[in-house]
């Protein structure tokens, strides 16, 4: 009797703790709230990995500028060493041009030296031949002969002259010019003006523009008072 009232009063406590809404809503209403704020704890350190991250980004950003600017300077000095071969390369080249240039002028001044000092070994020969031609007065068919076969030589001499660019000089009648004539006498006269050229003793030549022989010549000079005229050597 006594067991059946003690299990009658553990099913009725049984009973009024499931049927209390209060007792049992309690603990459901604690636990969330705890699960919902985070602690101090957490918050420090989510705190302190946001300023990491700032750092490193820092760091980095740092990093990345520093490299960036090493590049740059890099570039510049590349850009200068290779302003610096293209300077080298220019003066090269404008060294070997001016050698060029020398060495073909030289050549050429050294051929037409060669030519000049050949031609004057040939221009008394070609005198010889011209005073020939004005002394010599053939007397007879032989003779003739003889003269005909000289001058063909010298025709041949004067015209091998001319295709190498030899040209003589007509000075008679002309002013006296240092440049191209050799005063070697002066004739007083009224048939030229002072000055001027009245014979050509030797014949100069020209090759190009340049005197190869400069002439000999006679130059006038002012008439003398009564008339008289004489020939006066200069030298």
């Amino acid at each position: 009797m006594i067991e059946e009232e003690n299990q009658l009063e553990e099913t009725q406590a049984s009973a009024e703790q499931t049927s209390d809404p209060e007792a049992s809503a309690e603990p459901s209403v604690n636990a969330p709230i705890s699960e919902a704020e985070p602690s101090h704890e957490q918050a420090v350190a989510e705190t302190g990995d946001t300023e990491t991250d700032d750092t490193d980004y820092q760091a980095a950003f740092m990093d990345l500028r520093s490299t960036f600017a090493a590049k740059e300077r890099e570039a510049e000095a590349l850009k200068a060493q290779l302003e610096d071969r293209n300077g080298q390369y220019m003066r090269i080249a404008a060294d070997f041009e001016n050698f060029r240039r020398r060495t073909q002028k030289e050549k050429e001044d050294l051929e037409q030296k060669i030519k000049i000092d050949t031609i004057n070994e040939l221009l008394p020969v070609v005198d010889n031949f011209e005073r020939a031609r004005s002394q010599i007065k053939p007397q007879n068919d032989g003779e003739m002969n003889i003269h005909k076969s000289y001058q063909s030589v010298y025709k041949q001499l004067v015209d091998c002259l001319k295709r190498v660019g030899v040209a003589p000089m007509r000075s008679e009648g002309k002013d006296f010019d240092p440049n191209l004539h050799e005063a070697v006498m002066r004739e007083p006269t009224r048939e030229f003006p002072e000055g001027a050229v009245v014979e050509e003793l030797v014949r100069g030549y020209m090759i190009g523009d340049r005197v190869l022989r400069h002439a000999m010549v006679k130059v006038a000079a002012p008439p003398r008072r009564g008339g008289r005229q004489c020939r006066r050597r200069i030298g």
